[in-house]
């Protein structure tokens, strides 16, 4: 359990840092984070603070599509958030565009392996990971639960002013590949937390 838990937490606290440091480079955010800049610049909140909120509202949507929350979820909705503005507020604004690009590229990788590491500790999948698996649920394919659910929030986001870019891009294309990678060395596990090495 000990070893589970770190995992849990070091994945979360990689997630928040990927998520600020891709705000920080200007280029872009993944779909779901320009919707939380988004929706923090028309409530004048920090974008973690929205994450934190919005994480909490998705789980309420968990109840119709019949997904029970674990203890990673809680976990997911309360810290993401916490580690995300702490980053913003540590790192350097980046001042050149190849700096800005280092920040993509270290993002895209840290959320790729924090997603590994958070949901291999196979103690529940975050909030918004759970509304994909419910609509499988209800027959969509994961590629169409998670492009609907990812148009939405890209769309809404960036209506609200969130910033779409070249980073939303590379993210977008980047993100399944290496995660996919990333399971040659990070086994995912079930909900009983028996170790398993395939990223389906």
């Amino acid at each position: 359990m000990p070893a589970r838990l770190a995992r849990l937490y070091g994945g979360l606290a990689l997630y928040g840092l990927g998520i600020g440091v891709q705000v920080e480079s200007g280029l872009g955010n993944g779909p779901w984070d320009v919707f939380h800049q988004g929706l923090g610049l028309w409530l004048g909140l920090s974008i973690g603070t929205v994450i934190i909120l919005v994480g909490a509202l998705v789980m309420l949507l968990w109840i119709p599509l019949r997904q029970r929350p674990g203890f990673g979820t809680v976990s997911n909705v309360v810290f993401v958030g916490l580690f995300a503005d702490a980053a913003m507020y540590l790192l350097p604004a980046p001042g050149h565009l190849a700096v800005q690009s280092a920040y993509v590229v270290l993002a895209v990788c840290s959320i790729a392996l924090a997603t590994l590491l958070y949901i291999g500790a196979g103690m529940g999948a975050g909030p918004r990971d759970g509304i994909m698996t419910g609509l499988m649920r209800l027959g969509l394919s994961v590629r169409l639960a998670r492009f609907l659910i990812e148009l939405t929030v890209l769309a809404a986001g960036w209506l609200l002013g969130g910033t779409v870019g070249v980073g939303t891009l590379v993210f977008a294309l980047a993100i399944g590949p290496l995660t996919q990678l990333f399971t040659r060395w990070l086994p995912l596990r079930d909900p009983a937390g028996r170790a398993r090495h395939d990223a389906t």
